[in-house]
Order: C-alpha cells, then structure tokens, then sequence
C-alpha cells in the first residue's frame, strides 16, 4: 500500500469491457437464447463444441482462444453442470435495467478516478459501449484497445496491465489523490 492508501477505502476504479449501459449492450444469441423460457432446456444442450463457437464470437479474429483455452474455459464453465445454473446467472442483464439510474449515476458522479480499459472490436459491448460511456462520463479516461474484444484480459493481458499500471502510477503521483 502506497503512502496515500486507507485501509478498506477505495481510491480509484479501473473497468474492462461490459454492459455498463444497458440501452447500448448487445447480447450474443446464445445469451438470449438462455434467457429466454428456453434457457434451462438449452443449458443442458449446452456442449464444449457449442460453447467454443458461441463464445470464440466475442473475440476479436487476431486473438481467437486456442482449442486448449476453450477447453479450458468450458472445463471450468461445466465444472459440477455449472452450465446448467447460465439461465439464472444471466439474471445481472435484468439487473442492469432495474438498476439502472442508481448504477449510471454512481459511475457519472463518481469522485473516484475512473479508468475504463476496452476492446473496441468486442460485439457485445465494444465501441459503441465506449462512446456511450464518453457521452455520459465527465472526463472520461478510456483506453481503445482497438484489435481486442470482449476478454482483453485473456486476450491482450500486457496490454491491459500496461493501461492499469499507467493510471495507478499517475494517481500514486497526484498529491490531490488521498
């Protein structure tokens, strides 16, 4: 903990890629798909083949995850058939229109430092997530990452961590930062 760090006290916030604002994100078919009175039917035909097409979609075409990865992912997506629980936890979408205004609302008059990191080829929510986000953020602090989708973590994880350590530096920096 740097000298101006509070224990248990945030001092900056740092996002990647997401639905932030529900009016621009874009669900895959397979999300609506499992949100919809099929959801519980299509979770238990929910196979590794079916969930490496679906989810290498939101990847952008110079990162695609390996064979590997995808196993990988699904290995720990199905671990104790925890695909079949995908209808449920896609519940956080309603969440985000429930909660809307108060969520926003803690992001625009936030008097944390915001840094969002996004992948700008993401389908989901890429550039059109980005110029929302600048549209209603004062002072928006974006980092384009402009070949990567929707994981940059997985996808550019050097890149991501460059962003953030940047902006940590930058606030360790500012003596108004406290």
């Amino acid at each position: 903990a740097g000298p101006n760090a509070q224990r248990g006290r945030l001092r900056s916030l740092a996002l990647l890629n997401g639905g932030l604002f529900v009016e621009t994100q874009r669900p895959h078919l397979l999300q609506k798909l499992l949100r919809s009175p099929l959801g519980p039917a299509m979770a238990r035909l929910l196979g590794r083949r079916r969930f490496g097409q679906s989810f290498s979609q939101v990847f952008a075409p110079g990162h695609q995850p390996s064979a590997l990865e995808l196993d990988e992912f699904w290995a720990l997506i199905a671990h104790a058939d925890g695909q079949l629980l995908a209808p449920r936890l896609l519940g956080y979408i309603d969440e985000r229109v429930r909660n809307r205004e108060r969520w926003v609302g803690a992001l625009i008059n936030s008097p944390l430092p915001l840094r969002f990191i996004n992948g700008l080829l993401d389908p989901i929510s890429g550039a059109h997530m980005v110029r929302r986000y600048r549209e209603l953020v004062p002072a928006a602090d974006v980092v384009e990452l402009a070949d990567i989708g929707h994981y940059p973590q997985c996808e550019a994880p050097g890149r991501v961590l460059a962003a953030y350590l940047e902006f940590a530096e930058r606030l360790s920096a500012d003596p108004g930062i406290r």
